[in-house]
């Protein structure tokens, strides 16, 4: 009873830390722990300082829980700095031809729970025109993009991937070393609470390539991974409200080619805050006003 108490009271005050802006009084505890043992880590040792906002996606990504926030943040440089050839080019123009293609959005309204709904389309990848790593950099860079909103921060992510059009060129492009680095993004190396991953039109041959990435992924996300198969509107309107998805996936919201044209409009606006985020030794860039985020309506403030 004792512990069911002290859980309750902890998921209430995490609550209302959550809807405080990003200025609060009462976050700047938080913030200040966080700021002081991340600059005691060996791995920051250079750096001079650490900006609240970019801080507080940490600690919002882990219920404000200091010393989980300091291993996400500590893993979040550490991923960078191994992976320099998908973090370090964060250019929307360099895979302007595989945006244009409608292989990604990310949809203009969010879920009932507040969660951004993000689609990637893998038939639209040309596997002899865009490597892997290329399409992985897609992800990263809208995962840079809306992890600056404080209700996606809050609330999370759900990503629809469907894979029609898989065949055995994507899978050949899928190598241990890859898994690992795509399994740790979605689990314990950046400030995104991933809330559901939903796998529409899968065939038969893409289970090995989930075989590989699965021993790499925690089990709280093994328990959101849900296969839909081919005949799947049903099923993803018990997870999506109608209004949200596109008629392509049982919804009645905008049609899948505009969204996709919304969205990767939206990162070409963005191309100068993600070359500077990529460029800069941690990624804390704070935003200034031309760098506008995306409105729930799918255009931009």
């Amino acid at each position: 009873f004792i512990y069911s108490s002290f859980l309750f009271h902890r998921t209430v005050y995490c609550y209302l830390y959550f809807e405080l802006p990003d200025d609060s009084e009462q976050l700047r505890p938080y913030v200040s722990r966080l700021r002081r043992g991340a600059l005691r880590a060996g791995e920051l040792s250079a750096v001079g300082s650490l900006s609240s906002g970019f801080l507080l996606r940490f600690l919002r990504a882990r219920d404000f829980n200091t010393e989980l926030s300091l291993k996400l943040l500590l893993n979040y440089q550490r991923w960078r700095r191994e992976s320099p050839e998908i973090s370090s080019c964060l250019s929307p123009s360099s895979v302007l031809g595989l945006l244009n293609t409608s292989y990604h959005a990310v949809l203009p309204q969010r879920d009932c729970t507040g969660s951004r709904v993000l689609i990637y389309r893998i038939g639209q990848w040309n596997p002899k025109d865009w490597s892997a790593f290329q399409v992985f950099r897609v992800s990263l860079m809208t995962s840079e993009i809306i992890s600056r909103e404080n209700e996606t921060q809050r609330q999370g992510v759900k990503a629809i991937f469907d894979l029609a059009g898989w065949s055995l060129s994507h899978a050949l492009q899928i190598n241990p070393s890859l898994a690992r680095k795509i399994s740790s993004v979605l689990s314990d190396s950046f400030p995104l609470k991933v809330r559901g991953i939903h796998l529409v039109n899968e065939p038969m041959f893409f289970r090995p390539v989930f075989a590989m990435l699965r021993p790499f992924l925690p089990d709280k996300i093994k328990q959101r991974i849900h296969m839909h198969g081919s005949d799947f509107q049903d099923s993803l309107s018990g997870f999506f409200s109608s209004h949200v998805l596109p008629p392509e996936y049982g919804g009645h919201g905008p049609g899948i080619t505009q969204v996709c044209q919304g969205w990767t409009n939206h990162l070409l606006q963005s191309e100068n805050l993600l070359q500077q985020i990529a460029a800069h030794p941690t990624g804390d860039i704070t935003m200034t006003p031309d760098d506008c985020l995306i409105t729930e309506e799918g255009g931009t403030l």
